[in-house]
């Protein structure tokens, strides 16, 4: 069974806040702001990255985003929409819709961080993210959706992480790996190209088979 995904569109009605989080031996840090979806404030967090330099990020921050998934997002209904399940676009694949990386540049490594919001990808993110809101831009973000109360998180890839989130066909009950999950942020600035945020772990590792495992000889993406 596929964790409940989808992505959200909506206008930013707070400014980003760095937010960090104890996971085992490393803080991993989010961007987290407020969305305003049908009269009620989601929380989203958007990955930026940790302090551990063996687990970075991997990521792009695209400012002339083109793809056909434009024309489909520009035409969709404001507020949360469900794609759990979805095999094909909407619904992001780093792996089996890598076209979406067409003309983007190359993967860069994230700074390590250190709590503050200066190190990249967190201080041109919360840029772009502040520039949305002054402008009442609709931003669009792709996760998973909170169990309990409204927001989104897991905004980078979803597949491809070993260990505790190895996806097991007969076992849901873990945080696990997923094909057409994938996280993202992207931004509608009104100019014909879109701003656009990816990202992945360096420990999730690419290509991965139909339960989103890692598949022999897989690596970083």
């Amino acid at each position: 069974m596929t964790l409940p995904y989808g992505f959200v569109k909506a206008k930013i009605v707070s400014a980003p806040v760095m937010k960090g989080s104890r996971r085992r031996s490393e803080i991993q840090y989010h961007l987290h702001f407020s969305l305003l979806v049908k009269g009620t404030n989601w929380d989203v967090a958007v990955n930026v990255g940790t302090n551990d330099s063996d687990d970075l990020l991997k990521y792009k921050l695209v400012y002339d985003f083109r793809h056909p998934l434009i024309t489909r997002l520009s035409s969709a209904a404001a507020g949360a929409s469900d794609l759990t399940g979805q095999p094909s676009l909407p619904a992001l694949d780093f792996v089996r819709g890598a076209d979406l990386f067409d003309n983007t540049g190359d993967w860069r490594d994230s700074d390590v961080m250190d709590g503050s919001d200066a190190p990249e990808p967190a201080a041109s993110l919360k840029r772009l993210l502040l520039r949305a809101q002054q402008q009442k831009a609709d931003v669009y973000v792709f996760g998973r959706f909170y169990a309990e109360g409204d927001g989104i998180h897991d905004t980078h890839m979803n597949q491809g992480s070993t260990g505790s989130f190895l996806h097991r066909a007969d076992d849901d009950s873990n945080d696990h790996n997923d094909i057409w999950q994938d996280g993202a942020v992207l931004v509608d600035l009104g100019e014909p190209e879109w701003a656009a945020y990816f990202a992945a772990f360096e420990q999730q590792l690419v290509p991965t088979d139909d339960l989103g495992n890692p598949k022999p000889g897989a690596q970083t993406i």
